[in-house]
């Protein structure tokens, strides 16, 4: 079983910074971030591989977004930066055992989510 807690959400002006965490418990996985706005589908936005030396992004935030691990203290974070008001959504971290998967059905483990606000 794995357990998976995000932090970092907030209020945020367009052109600002986030950075998200995601904590871990249990082993470790390939990772991926999701957003979804309301009354939109669950969405991807960035993938890691296990090791850290593979990611995907989705269009969408590619160039402005990066995400990064570190397995010694077995967390995973998305640094946003260039925010728009379009990025305005809950932000989920998931795991899986399908390398950069971009799906939210190949994830097997999902955090709570943290809110993530952009004002224009």
């Amino acid at each position: 079983q794995v357990q998976l807690v995000e932090s970092g959400g907030g209020l945020v002006q367009a052109g600002g910074s986030l950075r998200l965490s995601c904590a871990a418990s249990g082993r470790a996985f390939a990772m991926g971030w999701f957003r979804q706005a309301p009354v939109k589908e669950r969405e991807f936005v960035a993938a890691i591989s296990w090791s850290g030396g593979g990611t995907r992004y989705a269009d969408s935030v590619k160039g402005r977004f990066i995400i990064s691990r570190d397995n010694a203290k077995n967390t995973v974070y998305l640094q946003m930066n260039s925010l728009e008001p379009g990025d305005t959504a809950v932000y989920y971290c998931a795991a899986t055992r399908v390398l950069l998967a971009t799906i939210p059905s190949a994830y097997d483990y999902w955090g709570q989510g943290t809110q993530v606000t952009v004002s224009s």
